[in-house]
């Protein structure tokens, strides 16, 4: 159990990556058939945990998941938040929450002395239109640029370089380094050089970006203590059931991947 309290308040820099729209099962089959050995050395015993998104497009589950609302695990019992906005009088929160008394966990942490970082991905993080400045607004500083977004083959080594110069820049406070890695959105069919998307070219494309996430992380850690958190902010349907996209309840658009770990300092 994490108790994220314990983490926020002792001023622990938090790396927050969404895997934008990879599927729970196209990441399990990754980890399973070996294609992901670097997050998989990094991931918690078991690897994946399959949780079910608050949102089932990028805009609503970001929004959520800047409000405190992971995903959740598929059962009723559910283990303490990592964080919340705090409730009204008669709720009770957890004392391993981290409780922040402000509209978005962006600007809570930013009460306790962090920089809030992003390094976007998909178009919602692009500010090329008023929608796309909704999210990277919420940021004390926000980065994107075209060779970050998904048609770019090589995207998550631009944006793993970005973030990692931006974490040395803001080396000796406390961090909030956000990444949305958009090698997993459509279009993604490239990576096995074919037009259509499906789970097997979202699979590809996972394989791709896990050896310059594996480096972000493996970089980050060497010398520090931080929370890792990673997770998908929802699926994409490939013709399961008739259904293509995303933006709706299905159940491979609901359930994603989870992970978050605390990864100590190795030197």
């Amino acid at each position: 159990m994490i108790n994220a309290a314990d983490i926020i308040t002792s001023g622990t820099s938090i790396l927050f990556v969404t895997l934008d729209s990879l599927r729970y099962d196209v990441a399990r089959s990754a980890y399973d058939e070996g294609m992901t050995p670097h997050l998989a050395a990094l991931l918690p015993e078991g690897g994946w945990q399959r949780r079910q998104t608050p949102g089932t497009f990028t805009l609503p589950a970001h929004m959520a998941f800047f409000s405190g609302f992971l995903p959740k695990l598929p059962q009723p019992k559910q283990p303490p938040r990592l964080w919340e906005c705090r409730p009204p009088a008669f709720k009770t929160v957890p004392p391993e929450t981290f409780l922040f008394d402000a509209p978005s966990l962006l600007a809570g942490l930013g009460q306790h002395g962090y920089r809030t970082v992003c390094v976007g991905g998909v178009t919602y993080f692009s500010r090329e239109t008023p929608l796309g400045s909704v999210l990277p607004a919420m940021f004390d500083e926000d980065h994107w640029r075209p060779e970050f977004c998904s048609p770019e083959m090589d995207s998550t080594r631009h944006q793993v370089d970005q973030a990692l110069d931006l974490a040395d820049r803001h080396r000796g406070r406390p961090l909030l380094l956000f990444v949305n890695v958009s090698a997993t959105h459509v279009p993604h069919g490239h990576y096995l050089g074919q037009q259509d998307d499906t789970t097997a070219s979202q699979r590809a494309a996972l394989a791709y970006a896990d050896e310059h996430l594996g480096r972000l992380i493996t970089t980050l850690t060497a010398t520090d203590r931080w929370l890792v958190i990673m997770c998908a902010d929802h699926g994409d349907a490939y013709g399961d059931d008739g259904y293509h996209g995303r933006g709706i309840a299905h159940p491979v658009v609901m359930n994603v991947p989870y992970a978050a770990t605390v990864l100590q300092g190795r030197r």
